[in-house]
């Protein structure tokens, strides 16, 4: 008898752990289903995810997601001004948050843009979840395929959260005491990028009044403005040499984003 009764607590404890597994299986099935990741909605058009970024109606955090070729990492101080840049004109009460990580070097001397979005593809790990919203900044060891002699192209804003920064570039253009400072012409690209994905200048983010510049289009009309079109391009580095800070966004373009709900 006492054996019939051990056989049948083993039993019951079988069918116990049995159950447990089968609801547990079914729990995370529908956790997975309730929190599934649409990479799609992170590859939409420049400026088209402006009020997403700027409001809190939707995403009330925002995170970062930046990765950097070994040894071209930017400085702490640029990653510190992008984030009170994006503090200073979004909407995010649950934070801005900054998850920073090495890659390899592709071993390629120039990029195209279909070239930076096939290492997103491939390196990128975090997307939009939930009420947080994510962005990807590449900063690579390479050279735009559009550079062209002295024209140098200094970073691109490519999709709706994606930004690539060409740091090698940078490099190269702050390396003596008579070019600007690293973190300064750093500061300056990146948060020029970003403002393209906030919809600057007439790229998502509709104008309050007409600036932009109709020989570079989608980009504004003020000299001294972040969004000037200089600014990516390298064209105005001898002016940045004595430079303390970068440039800021206009009175119009702060309109613009605020009309888009941004501060």
């Amino acid at each position: 008898m006492k054996h019939i009764k051990q056989i049948l607590i083993s039993l019951t404890l079988v069918a116990f752990i049995y159950g447990c597994n089968e609801d547990g299986t079914l729990i995370q099935e529908e956790e997975e289903q309730s929190t599934a990741i649409n990479k799609i909605l992170n590859r939409q058009t420049t400026g088209s995810s402006a009020n997403d970024l700027l409001s809190d109606n939707t995403f009330t955090s925002m995170v970062i997601e930046l990765v950097y070729v070994e040894g071209f990492e930017p400085t702490q101080a640029a990653v510190d001004n992008f984030v009170s840049f994006l503090e200073s004109r979004t909407f995010k009460p649950n934070g801005i948050t900054v998850e920073k990580r090495a890659i390899p070097s592709p071993g390629q001397d120039t990029f195209s843009i279909e070239d930076i979005a096939d290492i997103e593809r491939e390196e990128r790990t975090i997307y939009n979840l939930n009420n947080k919203i994510a962005v990807w900044a590449l900063f690579i060891d390479g050279k735009s395929e559009n550079d062209n002699g002295s024209s140098v192209t200094l970073g691109s804003a490519y999709w709706n959260t994606s930004f690539v920064i060409y740091e090698e570039t940078i490099k190269n253009l702050t390396n003596s005491p008579f070019e600007p400072d690293q973190s300064l012409l750093e500061t300056t690209v990146i948060n020029h990028e970003f403002g393209h994905i906030l919809g600057l200048t007439n790229l998502g983010s509709s104008m309050q009044n007409e600036h932009e510049d109709e020989e570079h289009p989608k980009h504004c009309n003020d000299e001294s403005c972040l969004m000037y079109w200089a600014a990516e391009s390298g064209a105005n580095i001898s002016n940045m040499v004595n430079m303390s800070s970068a440039p800021q966004l206009d009175a119009q373009c702060i309109a613009d984003l605020k009309a888009n709900g941004g501060k």
